[in-house]
């Protein structure tokens, strides 16, 4: 974990300020060691923005580095499936219905849809559900819930309104933006939550899923 890493510049790539977005991508670049296998992401939003490094240093004396960066980058959930064999997870006999929203900057933007699906059906008892509508944006999307707060809000309440129809224990996201934005239009109903995927597989092998 390089200690040295910081901001992958994503919301600055977002609101087009690119001598900023520029300056975080080059920070990482001499953070990450080049001789590693893969360099991991658990956060859609910045998955989607260390992809784009080549993009973002276009043009410049960094962008080969900055394509060869990219290439490594991968969601932790891509990582793990390519992994194979994985530990069963222990069976505490529960039975739940897990709603899982794809964020859109791993579905649409990085293509990950069938991994976080993959891990989470490795839990025993565990039955997935696709959220309705789920291409809709959620309006958390970087920054737009901050710059088209009304807009957003409505997209927030109508996704929460189509994960609750699926009657879940439980709602899952892959990014701190949608879990975020999720949260915020649940805080009315207190026995459903959201929760990142990797949280939930982690919880499931230490056993603590029957204590949400």
């Amino acid at each position: 974990i390089p200690q040295k890493q910081g901001c992958c510049g994503a919301l600055s790539w977002h609101v087009g300020n690119l001598a900023q977005a520029q300056k975080f991508a080059r920070q990482n670049l001499d953070a990450f060691p080049e001789d590693v296998d893969a360099i991991i992401t658990n956060a859609a939003g910045c998955g989607s923005g260390l992809h784009e490094y080549g993009l973002i240093l276009k043009g410049t004396a960094f962008e080969k580095q900055a394509e060869a960066f990219a290439s490594r980058v991968c969601d932790v959930s891509v990582f793990l499936n390519r992994l194979g064999d994985l530990e069963p997870i222990p069976d505490d006999g529960a039975k739940r219905r897990i709603a899982y929203h794809d964020a859109c900057h791993l579905a649409n933007a990085q293509g990950v849809r069938s991994q976080p699906r993959s891990l989470l059906l490795m839990i025993p008892g565990a039955e997935v559900v696709d959220v309705p509508d789920a291409s809709n944006c959620c309006g958390s999307a970087g920054t737009y819930n901050i710059d088209q707060p009304e807009i957003a809000a409505a997209l927030g309440r109508k996704k929460v309104e189509k994960a609750k129809f699926m009657q879940p224990d439980i709602v899952v996201s892959g990014n701190i933006g949608c879990i975020t934005q999720l949260n915020n239009y649940l805080s009315a109903d207190a026995k459903l939550t959201v929760r990142h995927t990797m949280q939930v597989v982690r919880d499931a092998y230490a056993s603590r899923l029957k204590d949400d």
